[in-house]
């Protein structure tokens, strides 16, 4: 199972992270718990994590219209995962850019 799916880099998400430097968002495996959210971001960063808070997100019901009619249907339900870093810990999400 890929615990990380990738990083929140969203305009809500960095606002949170320069208000609190040391939050970080991820979308993560619906199946992962937070013990397995921790230590998959402490292997892939190389940092320390000190918790991790979680929640489901039910997807989101979208409706278009098209030659054939009404489309509708739902985008798919994911976990999303604050983890928040021991002091002085930071993550670079665009060094490898």
């Amino acid at each position: 199972m890929e615990v990380l799916i990738k990083p929140l880099i969203t305009e809500k998400m960095t606002a949170v992270t320069e208000k609190f430097p040391t939050r970080y968002g991820f979308v993560v495996d619906k199946r992962a718990s937070k013990a397995q959210i921790k230590h998959a971001v402490q292997e892939m960063y190389d940092v320390e994590v000190a918790s991790v808070n979680t929640m489901v997100y039910l997807g989101k019901r979208k409706t278009r219209f098209t030659k054939t009619g009404l489309q509708s249907g739902r985008k798919n339900n994911f976990k999303k995962a604050i983890v928040t870093l021991a002091e002085g810990q930071t993550i670079d999400f665009y060094s490898n850019i």
